[in-house]
């Protein structure tokens, strides 16, 4: 069986991935097989497992980003790493490309996001309004890749599209990222942001777990590899 995407870690419980861009994390409306399904494959065929098999979908990364997704392989491991994600117990790191450079090399963003169903899309404010739900994010340059500035990215709360709205509310769209106000597509559809990394204690193993997710293979990532050593 072909796989469309990298094991990068895997227990009794929970099933990590690196997901290239353009597959959907869960099913929607367009019908398209989702990683969830996918995954749940390679466990069938992997351990031989006959009949339905378990995978529980416990966050999720948008369609044209890349990087790391963890799946549940037990009930028990869904549940308890969904509390994980509820409470913040969790290190997430990103890393994206943008248009322009911050005019701080560091700092931590706080919005207030309202998400538009109908158009999928997700308005960041300034401050509180009806409907909305805050959001923070702190992050940093690293340097400057062609045109663009590589930033490292520690989201402390996961809302929709989170990071793509925060950003180019901050006047820093997101490489390839036409929806949030980037100019030029890129030809593939993705977008230049990667789930890198997750940090947390293993809620039932009780030890701490480091995941990562290798940069994909493209001329853009290949000199963020250059410049960061990964």
């Amino acid at each position: 069986m072909k796989k469309e995407f990298d094991i990068v870690y895997e227990d009794n419980h929970i099933i990590a991935v690196n997901k290239p861009s353009g597959i959907l994390v869960q099913g929607d409306k367009t019908g398209d097989e989702p990683l969830s399904e996918k995954v749940r494959d390679y466990i069938r065929v992997k351990y031989k497992k006959p009949g339905n098999v378990f995978c529980g979908v416990i966050h999720r990364i948008d369609r044209p980003v890349s990087g790391l997704v963890i799946l549940a392989r037990t009930s028990k491991g869904l549940e308890r790493m969904a509390k994980l994600f509820q409470e913040k117990k969790t290190k997430k790191t990103y890393y994206a490309l943008v248009s322009s450079r911050p005019e701080q090399d560091e700092g931590r963003l706080i919005h207030w996001l309202v998400k538009d169903a109908n158009k999928n899309f997700t308005h960041a404010h300034e401050r509180q309004v009806k409907n909305s739900k805050i959001s923070d994010l702190a992050y940093k340059l690293v340097g400057k890749v062609g045109n663009d500035y590589l930033l490292e990215i520690n989201p402390g709360s996961g809302r929709s599209h989170q990071i793509r709205a925060q950003l180019a509310k901050m006047g820093c769209p997101i490489k390839g990222d036409l929806k949030y106000g980037y100019k030029n597509k890129n030809k593939d559809g993705r977008i230049h942001l990667h789930a890198y990394q997750q940090e947390f204690i293993h809620p039932i193993k009780k030890e701490p777990i480091k995941i990562t997710a290798r940069l994909p293979q493209d001329p853009y990532w290949d000199q963020v590899r250059h410049l960061t050593g990964r």
